[in-house]
């Protein structure tokens, strides 16, 4: 964003409370553009003193500076809305709890059957610096976050085509409550017109009430009396992933066979139920993008019951895990507590009815945890990264939590 807007002529300024060692790989890639620093720290006349901010959907829009900038007279934007403001072609756009970057990679995937697609918004890298080859025949889907979505709201727009696939309590500490976090999920509908489209996932209660808002003609999808696609990736809701895209693809004349041809070599995403590494008729799975409970439960109903090692725990969201504890209890081999939440869940598990119940190990870390997986696993079990929790208590992110679990699978630390 920052080097399309050097492009642009604008003078900008990159300011950032991380430290400066922390952003250097970043700044590195901007080498050779004009563009001055403000990294350690914020100051408020940066704000106040700018034609324009453009903020991270990460920063709440409620943050101090923001609000100094606004009162000030200056507008702040997002990249998303940017693209969106200038984008010759039509928007499909896709949002969720979860689901949204596997349904979105597939519907990129059938769309391009028949028209030039660009994939982009929280999956992959920006579009701005594309839009001079994005021609008004071609097609534009965006996977848009809670984040987005809440930025996106002023400029009263939402997508030719809205796809909402799974809905359930997350991000509560950015949005403090559920009813907000609806709400911005709300902002993909909200603004569509008659001749719009909504595909809704039927088998999620909380996705269908979503539907209230908006003109848009409502397409409804699920597994129920539909044809099953043939898929390299495991889990019922990824057929059901499989499902919304086509759903979405249909209303742009794609028709099933020649999504199944589309989407007949896809392999998955990183991070999503990927299978990383295989020894000795062993398993491993990086699913470490499942960052709340509900998620945690659909990998796991994605293999055979008492043949997963499921590692679960991490940064505390304060979300409800009783019905993953339950499900671990019912169905995995064993369970392996780590981070902030492992302790909890560990409890939790322990005090579950015992008949037939997964054995559970406080492990503390993740590598603690690999070294259990590899001494109790035997050939034909998974060992299932698929944590139900965020990261932050010991990696940066979910990326380097499935990195180095991934290295760990392949013994390489």
């Amino acid at each position: 964003m920052s080097r399309w807007l050097v492009e642009q002529g604008a003078r900008v300024l990159v300011t950032d409370n991380a430290d400066p060692q922390a952003l250097a790989d970043s700044v590195r890639q901007l080498d050779g553009l004009s563009i001055d620093y403000r990294l350690g720290e914020h100051r408020e006349e940066d704000f106040t003193s700018a034609d324009l901010v453009v903020a991270s959907p990460a920063i709440p829009p409620d943050n101090r500076y923001l609000q100094a900038a606004r009162q000030a007279g200056v507008s702040v934007t997002t990249e998303i809305r940017l693209f969106i403001e200038r984008c010759a072609a039509p928007i499909l756009g896709v949002t969720g709890t979860k689901g949204k970057s596997t349904t979105t990679a597939l519907l990129g995937e059938m769309l391009r059957r028949r028209y030039v697609t660009w994939v982009g918004g929280n999956i992959g890298l920006s579009l701005l610096s594309n839009l001079p080859a994005i021609q008004k025949e071609h097609l534009v889907v965006l996977e848009l976050s809670s984040f987005m979505l809440e930025y996106l709201e002023p400029a009263q727009w939402s997508p030719h085509v809205a796809v909402i696939t799974f809905i359930a309590p997350d991000h509560l500490d950015r949005h403090k409550t559920l009813p907000r976090y609806l709400d911005a999920k709300r902002n993909i509908l909200r603004y569509q017109k008659p001749t719009d489209v909504a595909v809704i996932n039927e088998e999620c209660p909380a996705a269908v009430e979503l539907a209230d808002v908006g003109s848009g003609r409502v397409v409804l999808y699920g597994l129920r009396d539909r044809r099953a696609f043939e898929l390299r990736i495991p889990g019922r809701h990824n057929q059901l992933n499989a499902q919304g895209a086509f759903a979405a693809a249909a209303v742009m004349d794609i028709g099933w066979q020649e999504a199944q041809e589309a989407i007949a070599g896809f392999t998955g995403l990183p991070h999503r139920l990927q299978l990383v590494h295989e020894h000795r008729g062993v398993r491993y799975f990086n699913d470490s993008i499942a960052t709340i409970p509900e998620a945690a439960v659909a990998a796991l109903d994605s293999f055979p019951p008492r043949t997963v090692i499921q590692i679960v725990g991490g940064y505390d969201k304060q979300l409800p895990m009783t019905a993953m504890c339950a499900a671990l209890v019912e169905r995995a081999k064993a369970v392996l507590c780590i981070g902030q939440t492992g302790q909890q869940i560990a409890d939790m598990l322990e005090n579950a009815p015992r008949i037939g119940a997964a054995d559970v190990y406080r492990c503390g870390d993740l590598p603690t945890a690999m070294k259990i997986a590899r001494q109790i696993a035997v050939a034909g079990d998974v060992v299932l990264l698929s944590p139900g929790c965020a990261s932050y208590d010991q990696f940066r992110n979910f990326e380097e939590r499935g990195e180095v679990f991934a290295a760990l699978a392949r013994g390489e630390q």
